[in-house]
């Protein structure tokens, strides 16, 4: 029985690379070739390796879900300051209208804002993105709440969502053109929204 040419690839890196693409243009907008290019794949061993472009794509989603939440779970940590890490946070969304690079937001969110309303599974996958986010938020409002940095009354997942809805908010106001002065200001008028 034969098992079929082993991959003369890495997995990770390719995922990688097909993932910026997405990032960058979206689903719809990103052709097949254009992933080919990126992952330096031949159209067989596009098909053999990840099935379709759909099927690569929810790997792309699950992979940025997975590594940004990684990413920030260790930056709490390293904080320890709850208060401090969502402060933290939404600046880095002031720093994206800052900077000379394109803004390109959470690829969460930009595939939300996309088609999940038009394609339940997407829907599943960006819902499990939310939630994933969500709970990283949560942990850190409850940290904040035992630091005596939130008041202890405050319903955590409500604050999560919040922050959430909020951090999606600014970053597609960024991509849209929002100045960083007015997205200073937004920031402040969030975080005055958990005392």
């Amino acid at each position: 029985m034969s098992i079929g040419r082993p991959l003369q690839f890495d997995p990770e890196q390719v995922l990688d690379a097909a993932m910026q693409v997405f990032w960058a243009s979206g689903y719809d907008a990103t052709s097949l070739q254009d992933l080919l290019q990126a992952m330096r794949l031949s159209k067989s061993s596009f098909y053999q390796a990840f099935g379709s472009k759909q099927q690569l794509f929810e790997r792309c989603l699950q992979r940025y879900r997975e590594q940004t939440a990684q990413t920030l779970m260790a930056r709490l940590d390293a904080l320890g300051s709850g208060r401090r890490f969502i402060a933290e946070l939404l600046e880095s969304a002031v720093d994206e209208a800052r900077s000379e690079q394109k803004p390109r937001g959470c690829l969460v969110m930009n595939t939300a804002n996309e088609f999940a309303q038009r394609d339940p599974e997407v829907a599943t996958w960006v819902q499990k993105g939310v939630n994933r986010f969500k709970g990283i938020f949560e942990t850190a409002v409850r940290r904040s709440q035992e630091q005596g940095e939130i008041p202890p009354e405050r319903d955590p997942e409500t604050l999560a969502l919040y922050l959430v809805s909020s951090m999606s908010g600014i970053k597609t106001l960024v991509k849209a053109g929002l100045d960083d002065e007015s997205a200073e200001r937004i920031v402040g008028v969030i975080l005055s929204a958990l005392d």
